[in-house]
């Protein structure tokens, strides 16, 4: 089968042998699967091997043969495939077993996929093969920052800094769809503009003046993916009292920080890493119920998987870019 692999510290196209069906397994045949910005980490991240691993995490596809001892799946179900493993009730951090696809083991970067019938969900109906092929990690990532972890609720204003990214570019519309006002920011104009039709409120420019610009907002809870390059200055514009989530660092991991300034603004700081099976199936019933899609950025043939990612470095998406298999 073909796949898209990490081979030492070379990213290629390569043939791979289809993995072995076991009892209680389903083999599908993907049709889409999604870049994340974890999968642009593993190369620099995973320790030298010569043996290929795929990457990815995200994925959909059609059922093609079930172990004989699969009883919740049949063949030509449409399906997702669950982003990690080892994660089955909603508990304050993930067990031990936690593990995301793509590293260490073998991820959805291929035209077949099989995993246990437990990791696996069924396709939402409203969702295309695009977006059902990306909707899972960075969904699930959304839901458990913005409602198990910051608890948004109805009226709350809430500042979500960088839009573009498929993570924010959900919660956005998951806190507009409980009732929240959103705001957002963007070094791009066309980004702003296009948050504020997906259920942004206001979108202001990176570049500007947070504090100065939101002086007259009562920034209840911050949603925090960027990492160094913004944290400090969210934490700047939100209420004393108020909480910030932090559920990624696309840009600096370290950086200072002035802890007394934090005690005595009685901020609440919550760490969030994806979420677990029972909050992506919540997630799931929740985007059906408000009809709601991820943005897709970009589509690319699997063939093309190393353009995509030169793609998803130089941040030129909004939403989602998607590998598709033909």
């Amino acid at each position: 089968m073909q796949a898209f692999v990490l081979e030492g510290k070379e990213l290629k196209n390569r043939i791979m042998e289809e993995p072995e069906l076991e009892a209680h397994d389903v083999k599908i045949r993907v049709k889409s699967s999604g870049l994340n910005h974890r999968d642009l980490n593993i190369p620099t991240r995973r320790k030298f091997s010569k043996e290929p691993l795929i990457l990815g995490s995200d994925g959909a596809g059609v059922i093609i043969e079930v172990g004989e001892k699969v009883s919740e799946y049949s063949v030509g179900d449409e399906v997702i495939i669950d982003p990690f493993t080892g994660w089955k009730e909603n508990t304050p951090s993930p067990p031990d077993e936690f593990e995301i696809l793509g590293m260490p083991s073998h991820g959805t970067f291929s035209e077949i996929f099989v995993a246990n019938e437990e990791n696996v969900s069924k396709k939402p109906l409203h969702l295309d093969w695009n977006e059902a092929g990306v909707i899972a990690l960075a969904g699930l990532t959304a839901y458990r920052a913005v409602v198990t972890k910051a608890n948004i609720r109805k009226n709350d204003t809430i500042f979500i800094p960088g839009a573009g990214g498929g993570v924010n570019m959900l919660a956005i519309k998951f806190a507009s769809a409980l009732g929240a006002k959103v705001i957002t920011s963007s070094r791009s104009n066309e980004k702003r503009e296009l948050a504020k039709k997906i259920g942004a409120s206001q979108a202001i420019s990176t570049h500007g003046d947070w504090k100065e610009e939101l002086k007259h907002e009562r920034i209840d809870v911050v949603i925090e993916g960027i990492g160094g390059d913004t944290f400090l200055r969210s934490l700047d514009v939100l209420k004393k009292g108020g909480t910030i989530v932090t559920y990624g660092s696309s840009t600096a991991d370290t950086f200072q920080f002035d802890l007394r300034a934090f005690f005595y603004g009685q901020y609440k700081m919550f760490g969030s890493t994806m979420g677990s099976k029972e909050e992506l199936t919540q997630m799931l019933a929740f985007i059906k119920e408000y009809n709601i899609k991820p943005e897709i950025g970009a589509v690319f043939p699997l063939k093309e998987a190393r353009h995509a990612f030169e793609y998803l470095k130089e941040s030129k998406q909004f939403g989602k870019v998607v590998l598709t298999n033909s």
